[in-house]
């Protein structure tokens, strides 16, 4: 009775169609990997980019804020890349410069900062464009602080070939239309 075997060709043949099938099972599951890595990233982006924005946002709402009616500015820096405002928070009437005025730049290292007197402290990395545009109650275009009543901001960053673009337009609250400071309306008594 004879032995049956494979020959060293048929054996060398099936190592290499198995090969070539393994080669384009890994290339598949790498350009997987590569994606979900390339999504996570974008996600993460997002969210850092929206959540700047948002605290960029609420901040400025409060730019001017004057319980005491004590005259303070709203904005005092109205610069295309930077911008400084003033919210009286506790209501003394006095700006405390570690808390009161506030300051949004991004610096050549490419980092959103925040400074409100303690430094200037980072809110986003990968930052490759941090533009502010400035309007007065007119919607004309001002780069005069004082007539400052609405604040476009836009922010780009990116990171590992991923870029995200977002903006919003800010209106300060405690502005009027005319680009003074509102008044507090005192609380009924009743």
């Amino acid at each position: 009775m004879g032995q049956r075997g494979f020959t060293l060709a048929e054996v060398l043949v099936a190592m290499a169609v198995v090969g070539l099938l393994m080669s384009g099972t890994v290339s598949v599951l790498a350009s997987g990997l590569q994606s979900h890595g390339m999504g996570a990233a974008r996600v993460e982006l997002q969210q850092g980019v929206r959540v700047a924005l948002e605290r960029i946002s609420r901040e400025l709402r409060e730019a001017g804020y004057d319980p005491t009616g004590a005259g303070l500015a709203a904005v005092t820096v109205a610069e295309p890349a930077r911008v400084v405002f003033l919210r009286d928070l506790n209501g003394n009437g006095v700006i405390d410069p570690t808390r009161e005025r506030v300051t949004f730049l991004v610096r050549a290292d490419g980092i959103l900062r925040r400074d409100a007197g303690g430094g200037a402290q980072p809110m986003l990395n990968g930052v490759r464009r941090f533009a502010l545009t400035y309007r007065d109650r007119d919607h004309a275009p001002t780069t005069d602080p004082a007539r400052v009543t609405l604040v476009r901001v836009e922010l780009e960053a990116g990171a590992a070939g991923v870029r995200v673009l977002m903006e919003t337009e800010v209106a300060l609250r405690n502005v009027s239309s005319w680009g003074r400071v509102v008044p507090p309306v005192p609380a009924p008594l009743w």
